[in-house]
């Protein structure tokens, strides 16, 4: 493998340039009008101009992608997170295009993707999953004789659907009927299937999930979880490795039934397998996302191996860099936080010029960014800023090593989400590691009411 194409954007393609240079491959950018400017054109071997701002007319557009491959001698292309990373019509084309598709093969995604028929391949291989249905629902009739069987609170969903979008929290008939149009028209909109499904709302609720790794030879490892039950809108924005408060039994029965998750598919290349944990410790398989994770350094940081690394290795035939469970150990505590450019409170997008970036001291802090000061942050993509990943043998010292270093982190030129971190780092909910889903929003609500 000698020239790998990155059809991604930002500091995830920042951050799989960095692996390619490392190992001597060469590595080739695409990017829109408005990012020709970002760090990540200039850092590729070679950079493509694929189209206007709307990543539909850029980011998308698998066939200019594979033409710009194939015309620069690119033998591989690594789709990175989000866009075009879990199609599997782009991994065939990928692949019949005589190229190397670095992730798993597009069966796997295919099978993975539709949310109720991977809950059925769970189902068999003994995984346990969340009560709910295990065919689409397509009228609101349906779907309201479904949630009084399952009993309320349900969660509405694309089956289709990831990153929380197309998913809504009902707690009674009457939210289910003014939600269900809305839901199948955002799930159309966002993935191209309307198909919903219902699943029982586990209260009290933790987002844990596995890092698995599998190859071309049979062999499946995990390496460890990590806890992404702080978030807002259904999606995450701190994420830790241990997680905290999990017994380590039931560490155990959640790192195995992971890994059996990932047998039971032939899973090839990184994953993540995510579960559902309740008060009593019961784990509900919640769905299997085939590709490279946004938090993957949360995982590096605990472990000491380069994901991307382990990806290439996979893609070009190889056998796991390691592939006995026992010799691969977690060490000390990770925590990432995401940084946004929206509104602390409101959690809306707030895009801008950088006038402003000054991270202060970084020793010993990871930081992914795929900005620079002066940077533009567009309406058009993610408002995703940068990664901060803070490592300590310990969490309490991750904790205090984290509040140390946000609090001297400088932006300006728009606001960002680090206000909210600094406040809410000192937050019993979380310094306890005692927390479920509902955490930030529970802690937000208490701030307003005592403002």
């Amino acid at each position: 493998m000698h020239k790998v194409l990155i059809a991604n954007r930002g500091e995830i393609a920042l951050r799989i340039i960095k692996t390619c240079q490392r190992l001597g491959i060469q590595t080739v950018a695409v990017y829109s009008e408005v990012d020709v400017d970002m760090p990540f054109v200039k850092e590729a071997d070679e950079a493509f101009l694929i189209g206007p701002a709307q990543v539909q007319q850029s980011y998308l557009k698998a066939s200019d992608i594979i033409e710009i491959a194939i015309r620069v001698g690119a033998n591989a292309i690594h789709p990175g997170y989000g866009l075009l990373s879990e199609n599997a019509e782009f991994a065939r084309q990928v692949q019949q295009a005589g190229m190397v598709f670095i992730g798993p093969d597009a069966d796997t995604i295919d099978k993975m993707g539709d949310k109720i028929g991977s809950r059925v391949t769970m189902q068999t291989a003994g995984v346990p999953v969340v009560p709910g249905t295990d065919g689409g629902i397509v009228s609101l009739e349906e779907a309201t004789r479904a949630a009084t069987e399952i009993g309320y609170p349900i969660m509405l969903k694309a089956s289709a659907g990831g990153g929380g979008i197309g998913m809504v929290r009902c707690e009674n008939e009457q939210a289910l009927t003014h939600h269900f149009e809305s839901v199948k028209s955002r799930a159309k909109a966002y993935f191209g299937d309307d198909v919903v499904f219902l699943e029982k709302f586990i209260a009290n609720a933790r987002h844990i999930e596995v890092q698995i790794f599998g190859d071309n030879h049979g062999n499946v490892v995990h390496l460890y979880e990590r806890n992404c039950s702080v978030q807002r809108r259904n999606q995450k924005v701190i994420e830790e490795s241990p997680s905290p408060h999990l017994p380590e039994e039931a560490r155990q029965r959640l790192l195995q039934a992971a890994v059996n998750a990932a047998k039971a598919v032939g899973y090839k290349n990184a994953g993540t397998v995510e579960f559902i944990v309740d008060d009593n410790n019961h784990i509900y398989f919640l769905e299997m996302n085939t590709r490279l994770q946004v938090e993957h350094p949360v995982t590096e940081q605990v472990t000491g191996y380069d994901l991307v690394e382990w990806q290439i290795e996979v893609a070009k035939g190889n056998e796991l860099p390691v592939k006995v469970q026992a010799e691969i150990q977690s060490m000390g505590h990770a925590i990432e936080f995401r940084i946004y450019a929206e509104d602390p409170v409101k959690f809306m997008p707030s895009p801008g010029t950088i006038a402003k970036l000054d991270w202060g001291e970084t020793a010993d802090v990871r930081i992914d960014t795929g900005y620079v000061e002066g940077g533009k942050v567009t309406p058009f993509y993610d408002p995703l800023i940068s990664k901060v990943i803070v490592h300590a043998m310990t969490r309490d010292e991750a904790i205090q090593k984290s509040r140390a270093f946000l609090a001297q982190v400088e932006i300006a030129g728009l606001k960002t989400n680090i206000p909210l971190f600094n406040e809410f780092l000192t937050a019993d909910e979380f310094k306890t590691g005692d927390y479920t889903t509902a955490v930030l929003a529970t802690w937000l609500e208490k701030q307003k009411g005592e403002k």
